[in-house]
């Protein structure tokens, strides 16, 4: 991915490609069509580790981590969700506090988890609370940098859903970060959130690449599976509204993710827009995947056809970085002009 320039994409310099938001979320639709999990590993790398060091981080990281980033030469992590909250970052445990005998650096303790990429990460950037103002900031932990016990990121093993992306913990026992990797002008949940809402304008266009992909399998092994007197599965109705509804939701979402794309490289695109983008094509592509997979029968368990896999894969897309109900509290328009500008 690094070498095709698909790595933070829209980040203009540091060795990265430049490119649009829209043109960097046809990047996400055209990875998630063979599977979500590796983009998802794409979206972490992409929008919340080099876009977190992009936007708050100070030129010295820039230009000691980008670069590397986008060239795939280091692997990067996000740590927000712990186990004891996941919707509810605001309730943070994990805390950051001064190093009693080396000034300059703080120390970082707590756990995160359904953490992707953290198993194989070089670099993790970790929001945790700084206990002298109990406001959340940010911090780049770099592995190389740690000492021995400090930082342990062990896999979830076992998963049902994206098992082609690695997923982990983070455990830190007062980790030792240098001051200068602190985020230095973010603090609150404003961090985290800005990164969130670039990936999951990622996620809003990339399902629709998985949907894309399961319509065409459908679509296949309809026309190929033959019964009731030899008659193939396509020349039935019921058959082909599944078809059909599904690809009008794929139509509408892709669309719609389009068109908020358009309007944040304007400057224009709210959190609003985004969450309903997100939750919309989420739960239509999960729905009409399950809805597809009856087509296949019995067939549909079997990983020769893929289509179970999509199915697990959307739910976790669903879930996270913002579950669909959360979402759904979002999406009330401030504005008179919100409607007009979608």
């Amino acid at each position: 991915m690094g070498e095709l320039g698909l790595l933070g994409a829209t980040i203009k310099g540091y060795g990265c490609a430049g490119v649009s938001t829209v043109a960097s979320a046809l990047i996400t639709r055209a990875v998630e069509r063979v599977d979500s999990g590796y983009r998802s590993g794409m979206s972490v790398q992409s929008s919340l580790v080099m876009g977190a060091i992009h936007d708050f981080g100070t030129e010295e990281l820039k230009e000691k981590y980008l670069p590397q980033l986008a060239k795939g030469k280091i692997i990067g992590a996000f740590g927000l969700t712990e186990p004891n909250h996941g919707s509810d970052p605001g309730s943070m445990e994990t805390t950051a506090r001064e190093h009693p005998t080396k000034q300059g650096y703080y120390l970082l303790k707590g756990s995160k988890t359904w953490i992707t990429n953290s198993p194989i990460a070089d670099v993790l950037v970790v929001w945790a609370r700084l206990q002298e103002t109990g406001k959340i900031r940010g911090f780049l932990v770099d592995r190389s940098m740690c000492p021995p016990g400090a930082l342990e990121t062990p896999a979830i093993k076992n998963k049902t859903g994206l098992r082609a992306s690695i997923t982990g913990m983070i455990h830190l026992e007062d980790c030792p970060v240098p001051k200068e990797h602190m985020f230095p002008d973010v603090e609150g949940l404003k961090g985290p959130f800005t990164c969130l809402n670039s990936a999951r304008y990622g996620i809003a266009l990339g399902v629709m690449g998985a949907l894309e992909d399961c319509i065409a399998r459908a679509r296949t092994y309809a026309l190929e599976r033959k019964q009731f007197k030899g008659n193939p599965l396509a020349k039935y109705q019921l058959v082909q509204k599944k078809l059909a509804d599904a690809t009008t939701d794929a139509a509408y979402g892709v669309l719609a993710a389009i068109q908020v794309g358009r309007l944040k490289d304007e400057g224009k695109a709210t959190p609003e827009m985004i969450s309903m983008i997100k939750r919309q094509n989420c739960d239509r592509a999960l729905w009409n995947a399950r809805v597809l997979q009856e087509i296949f029968g019995g067939n549909a368990v079997s990983d020769e056809y893929h289509i179970g896999r999509h199915v697990a894969n959307l739910y976790v897309t669903q879930t996270y970085e913002g579950q669909s109900d959360i979402h759904s509290m979002y999406p009330v328009p401030q504005r008179h002009n919100f409607w007009y500008e979608c």
